[in-house]
C-alpha cells in the first residue's frame, strides 16, 4: 500500500490533475491519496497549514506551486525536509538552484512548459482564468507533461509497495522531454506537439514582464492578452496533433491496472491493454 500526500500550494497548470494521475479511473488498489490544498495563495501562513498532512504519515509527499524559490514554498519546504518529498514546479529552473534542491534531499520536477498566467486585474478575470487553465491542461496532457508525472510518481510508488527504499526524481522537463513521454508514432504529430511545448514555455516569457515590470494599463493589458493567445493556439496544436494520432488509430494509451497498480498500454483503439 502507497500512501501519497498531495500538498498544492497556489496553482500551475498540473495542479488540476496531479492528485488524479497514478488512479484515472478511482478503481486502483493498494493506493491511498490525501490532498491538502492552500486555494490561489501561496504565502507563508498557508504554507504553515500544510503541516496537517503530515498526520497521515505519507510513504512519500509531492509538493506542487509556482515558484518554488517563492517564500511561502520555501517556508512549505523546511516542513517535509525529513520526509520524502518531490517539489512539482515550474521554477527554478538554473542549475545550481536544482542541484540545491538534491543536497536538501528533495526531489523535483521543474516543468518550464507549465505557464505562468496572465494574473492582471486589467485583464484577467474568473472566466479568462479558467479558459487559460483548459489550454494549458490540453498541451501537458497531449505532449508528454502528464505522463511524465505519471509514469515518475508510478516509479516512486512501485519502490514503496516492493520494500525498497524510496528514489526520488530530478528532472528538468523542457520541451524536448517532455515531448518524448507523449509517445507520438507520426512525426508530424510530434513535431505539433513539440511546437506546442516551446509556445507554452514562451507564454511565461511573454506574460512575466506584464505580471511583474509593466505599469501602463494599456501595454498590461495588450502583453497579457498575447500571451493568452499563444496559449490558445499551442492548445490548438496539441489538439491537432492528437487528431492526426486519431486518424492514424495509433493513440498511446497507459492505464493503471486495478490490482497492483502495473502499466499496461495499447495503441489501437479496439484492442485490449497488456
Amino acid at each position: 500500500m502507497a500512501k501519497i500526500g498531495i500538498i498544492k500550494l497556489g496553482n500551475l497548470g498540473m495542479s488540476q490533475v496531479v492528485d488524479l494521475v497514478q488512479d484515472e479511473i478511482a478503481a486502483r488498489e493498494g493506493i491511498t491519496v490525501r490532498v491538502f490544498g492552500t486555494g490561489p495563495k501561496m504565502g507563508k501562513d498557508e504554507a504553515a497549514a500544510t503541516a496537517d498532512l503530515k498526520k497521515m504519515e505519507a510513504d512519500f509527499y509531492v509538493m506542487i506551486s509556482p515558484n518554488s524559490s517563492a517564500p511561502g514554498p520555501t517556508a512549505a519546504r523546511e516542513l517535509y525536509k525529513d520526509v520524502p518529498c518531490i517539489i512539482i514546479s515550474d521554477g527554478p529552473t538554473k542549475k545550481e538552484d536544482r542541484e540545491a534542491l538534491q543536497q536538501a534531499g528533495f526531489g523535483y520536477i521543474i516543468m518550464t512548459v507549465d505557464p505562468l498566467i496572465g494574473a492582471k486585474t486589467e485583464f484577467l478575470d474568473p472566466v479568462e482564468m479558467a479558459s487559460f487553465n483548459s489550454d494549458a491542461m490540453k498541451v501537458l496532457s497531449t505532449c508528454g507533461v502528464v505522463r511524465l508525472i505519471q509514469e515518475e510518481l508510478d516509479k516512486v510508488a512501485a519502490l514503496v509497495d516492493a520494500g525498497e527504499p524510496i528514489q526520488l526524481p530530478h528532472i528538468l522537463a523542457k520541451p524536448e522531454v517532455c515531448i518524448e513521454r507523449a509517445h507520438f508514432n507520426n512525426p508530424y504529430a510530434k513535431a505539433k506537439g513539440l511546437a506546442a511545448l516551446h509556445m507554452a514555455d514562451m507564454v511565461a516569457k511573454i506574460n512575466f514582464p506584464a505580471c511583474f515590470m509593466m505599469k501602463e494599463l494599456e501595454q498590461v493589458a495588450l502583453t497579457t492578452a498575447a500571451g493568452h493567445e499563444m496559449m490558445r493556439a499551442a492548445a490548438q496544436l496539441a489538439i491537432e496533433a492528437r487528431e492526426i494520432e486519431k486518424a492514424n488509430d495509433s493513440v498511446f494509451r497507459q492505464p493503471h491496472s486495478k490490482k497492483g497498480g502495473k502499466q499496461f498500454q495499447k495503441t489501437k483503439l479496439y484492442e485490449k491493454p497488456q
